[in-house]
């Protein structure tokens, strides 16, 4: 019957039927193990053979039930949930590739998964070629023979490039290669890169998952051959998902449709009005017609999510006091939740990213990331333009 269900039933409802003892709400399975009748079972347990469960690490039930909505969501068939965002991208990064291997990934991408791609993969013997646009033939001039995976963050962070997933893709498989793809910014709502045949998506399920900042955590799904394959490495490297944590996001995930369409509204709606304000240089969002991603943004996704950057007039100290006068929008990092949360990247969400990689990328020293919340539009458009006055 899920099939035909929309996305909203789905993320309720899942793929149907009910919980332990018919609750509505399912289970917390806060427990670090389990017992097993028999030392057969047990060892049939401990090399992932057998039904049910046996030590958290390796799986939980209410954990599970976090994968399964997820999966489903995401239309793909496998999926295992992390502590937190890094936790499944490092999974899946450092259990795809081997010494030897290449990957390409945007320059502007989320700073930990820059600092994995730059730092922490040459230790491996593992070389990244980071690319400065985010077009398919700047992916296909970092191509070697030794190219493994293709990484995509559309839209990405803190510019809202976007990418052509499908077409990454083509030449990603083409190559032999893998293609990955961040699905963050934009929620399974919004886009799903495996319907475009991405080959993993990871989440960082701190954001527009969970949506309350709350929880933190991060799930990756794809085909089941490859998640079966990186299994092991999770539970090696350890990032466990408590289950009461993965209890949040499923809660979170119920009004995720519901919470989307505010945070695209919203966002839209105040895009448009910054981009009109005579001391804001730029608006970086996908949903304006002159954003120069609009039309793969449009082809290629259901809404244009709840992000944007600004560019305001003045430069750093401008964008400093912009930021400062707020009173509606929170000065915090992360992104996702129902407030509406602003940070300047170049001193706090990319400041890991060298400010020559930085001023490659375009991320510039002025520019504001927002957040945009599901508050009433209209008192954040009015806390904006008196914040712009102020500064």
């Amino acid at each position: 019957m899920h099939d035909r269900w929309g996305f909203n039933t789905k993320a309720i409802h899942g793929a149907g039927g009910t919980h332990a003892l018919k609750a509505v709400s399912p289970p917390i399975y806060e427990t670090t193990t389990f017992r097993y009748d028999t030392v057969e079972e047990g060892a049939a347990l401990g090399v992932d053979r057998g039904e049910g469960y046996y030590y958290t690490r390796w799986g939980n039930p209410t954990t599970a039930a976090l994968e399964e909505r997820v999966a489903l969501l995401e239309g793909g068939e496998m999926a295992i949930a992390t502590g937190s965002g890094m936790g499944a991208i490092s999974t899946v990064i450092l259990g795809l590739l081997r010494t030897g291997d290449h990957l390409v990934a945007p320059r502007a991408t989320y700073q930990a998964a820059h600092e994995l791609f730059a730092q922490i993969l040459p230790r491996y013997g593992i070389e990244a070629t980071l690319i400065d646009t985010v077009d398919v033939e700047a992916y296909e001039a970092a191509l070697r023979p030794q190219t493994r995976i293709l990484y995509i963050e559309t839209p990405n962070n803190p510019l809202l490039d976007i990418t052509d997933i499908a077409g990454v893709v083509r030449l990603a498989h083409g190559h032999g290669a893998l293609a990955v793809a961040d699905n963050t910014f934009a929620s399974p709502y919004n886009q799903n890169p495996l319907v475009l045949g991405a080959d993993v998506v990871v989440h960082s399920a701190t954001k527009y998952l969970g949506g309350h900042a709350d929880v933190t955590a991060g799930i990756m799904v794809g085909r089941r051959d490859l998640l079966l394959a990186l299994r092991p490495h999770f539970r090696i490297h350890g990032p466990v998902l408590d289950p009461f944590a993965a209890w949040l996001v499923l809660r979170g995930i119920k009004t995720l449709g519901l919470r989307m369409e505010r945070h695209n509204a919203n966002a839209l709606t105040l895009a448009r009005a910054l981009a009109a304000h005579p001391k804001v240089e730029r608006v970086h969002y996908p949903g304006l017609p002159e954003h120069p991603g609009h039309r793969i943004a449009h082809r290629q996704m259901r809404g244009f999510g709840g992000m944007l950057s600004v560019e305001v007039t003045g430069g750093i100290a401008a964008g400093a006091r912009v930021v400062e006068a707020l009173r509606t929008a929170l000065l915090a990092v992360s992104l996702g939740s129902v407030e509406t949360l602003v940070t300047h990247p170049a001193s706090t969400t990319s400041v890991g990213i060298p400010a020559a990689d930085r001023a490659r990328a375009g991320i510039r020293e002025g520019l504001i990331r927002v957040s945009v919340g599901i508050e009433d539009v209209e008192d954040l458009v009015d806390d904006f333009t008196h914040a712009l006055q102020a500064a």
